[in-house]
């Protein structure tokens, strides 16, 4: 696989932390994951405790995206035998999805967090698992149209084993970030007024982003743009 494409998962990963559905209510998962307020959470013993139960958080909703991802790239080759037409269309969602992000029009179905489990009724010792992939099947509105240009990119791979790892690098994408915070939470509160104003700016990122994605899948580009990068290597 080329280095650019787990480049490409990871900043979608790390955009979709920064997204105004996302980080604004990362001390709100944070309190619901340790049972405490961001003031209860100074001590040693507490900041252990978060790490461990954020770590369970990074893994719930990692174990649902690359189960999504092996879904859709199972049914995607089952069912479509012209894989030239499949990125065609893949790449004029992507496009679609930017274009969403980017204020130009607006769906709707991507406003409305389907959370099937409400995360006051999760409880017992994997419950931050649960809370985890909770949250990843409630398709948050900022990360979906994000989240859906990387499963569509990853049906592109020649195996279901490179979409993986492109899942698994988004997740690492959306997981440091989330941890850091998580364990300097305090500081976090405290600065976040200050960077809220470069929000909408990450979405114009975000959008840009996966307009460009969009048209490199569609015309077929990206070997030939990796041709241009091959000076990254991981």
């Amino acid at each position: 696989m080329k280095d650019i494409s787990i480049l490409l998962a990871f900043s979608a990963g790390l955009l979709s932390f920064l997204s105004p559905c996302v980080l604004p209510l990362v001390p709100a998962y944070v309190s619901y994951l340790t049972g405490s307020s961001i003031e209860e959470l100074k001590d040693d013993k507490a900041k252990l405790s978060t790490l461990y139960k954020s770590i369970g958080f990074v893994v719930g909703f990692s174990i649902v995206f690359i189960l999504m991802e092996v879904s859709i790239s199972f049914l995607g080759k089952l069912l479509i035998l012209d894989s030239d037409l499949f990125r065609k269309i893949g790449g004029t969602v992507i496009v679609a999805f930017g274009l969403h992000t980017l204020g130009v029009f607006k769906v709707k179905s991507f406003y409305r967090e389907k959370r099937l489990l409400s995360f006051d009724k999760i409880k017992g010792p994997f419950s931050s698992v649960l809370m985890g992939m909770a949250f990843a099947a409630g398709w948050t509105p900022c990360i979906g149209p994000i989240l859906s240009s990387i499963l569509i990119y990853s049906t592109s791979m020649d195996s279901i084993g490179k979409g993986v790892l492109l899942l698994i690098m988004y997740s690492l994408g959306l997981a440091v970030p989330f941890l850091l915070t998580a364990m300097a939470i305090e500081s976090f509160t405290k600065q976040f007024k200050k960077f809220s104003k470069y929000l909408p700016i990450i979405s114009i990122i975000s959008g840009l982003l996966m307009i460009i994605m969009g048209i490199i899948i569609f015309t077929d580009k990206l070997s030939k743009l990796s041709g241009y990068l091959d000076f990254i290597n991981f």
